[in-house]
């Protein structure tokens, strides 16, 4: 509902509007409120979840060397692993080369189509495909247990991802800005290095973010090598063992949440000191003060304030 005072010269005055009254937004509120205190008093009251227990599986020294050593040394090894050969990769596509664009390409398809549960599988038994389990020297069965291989087949596998996001990252940059880098001498070493990767980093940045935390994660499916030294496989037998299984993944729950909450706080700075001069500047919302005693919006017509 509105009302209008004219002046006394016949222009229209201020418009005095009520605000839109929005009652389903604050049945949802509500409803979202009940439902969060109810899952709150589940966890806090619910003696399936023991927490004193939680906390004491996730303080035990295998557990938090399995963190250390295991989960975070193969989330960091995969995604160097990754994002090295993935920017390789998409380089290499882009190539006018035709024997290197078809190379790249069909290491993208073929790791992209494995999933890495059954990749970390079969590199759990590449034994079995030499002779005497060796290759080269390296005794394959002695290495398919540790976190190295864990690298290997979760970097092999990322890589095909990065190479997808660094391509596009690359795509985005203008092609101007090479124009100008081979007009100033560059090859297209220092092309790349120096003036296209930089400024495809504010479009390559949030989705590696997003796969560093999702690489995280999935270490827990290192299971399949299997890697003993990892904070879930240690969590897991612990619940195994103690027939407390649902405390126990409650503590790897906790775990995940913590880690994923501080790389996600890392990858918004990130996210800020990459897209300096291509964010967009949050605008300040300008309102006009008006004496309104009876709590109403005014609409102001033009001239109305002469």
């Amino acid at each position: 509902m509105t009302s209008t005072n004219p002046s006394s010269d016949g222009r229209p005055g201020t418009i005095q509007a009520l605000p839109v009254r929005r009652p389903g937004r604050m049945v949802g509120v509500v409803v979202v409120l009940l439902i969060s205190v109810g899952i709150a008093y589940e966890l806090v009251t619910n003696p399936a979840f023991d927490w004193p227990f939680t906390f004491e599986a996730m303080s035990q020294n295998t557990v938090i060397q399995g963190f250390i050593f295991g989960t975070l040394a193969a989330t960091v090894g995969a995604m160097i692993l990754g994002v090295g050969l993935g920017v390789g990769m998409a380089v290499m596509r882009m190539s006018t080369n035709p024997v290197l664009r078809v190379v790249a390409g069909g290491y993208i398809w073929f790791f992209r189509a494995i999933p890495r549960y059954v990749l970390l599988v079969i590199l759990g038994g590449a034994g079995a495909f030499f002779a005497n389990g060796k290759l080269w020297g390296f005794d394959i069965n002695a290495l398919s247990g540790t976190v190295w291989m864990a690298i290997l087949g979760l970097g092999l596998s990322e890589a095909a991802y990065m190479a997808e996001i660094a391509r596009s990252g690359i795509i985005s940059v203008d092609k101007g800005q090479r124009e100008a880098a081979q007009a100033l001498g560059m090859n297209p070493g220092q092309t790349m290095r120096r003036i296209v990767l930089p400024q495809a980093m504010r479009v390559i940045v949030p989705p590696t973010g997003n796969e560093t935390i999702a690489m995280f994660k999935d270490t827990s499916l290192l299971t399949a090598l299997p890697l003993a030294m990892e904070m879930y496989f240690q969590l897991h037998q612990i619940g195994a063992s103690t027939y407390k299984l649902i405390p126990s993944l409650m503590g790897a729950t906790l775990y995940y949440l913590i880690t994923a909450t501080i790389l996600g706080i890392g990858q918004s700075y990130l996210e800020k000191h990459f897209g300096r001069g291509y964010a967009p500047i949050p605008q300040k919302r300008k309102t006009k003060a008006v004496a309104n005693t009876q709590g109403e919006t005014p609409l102001m017509f033009p001239g109305s304030d002469h």
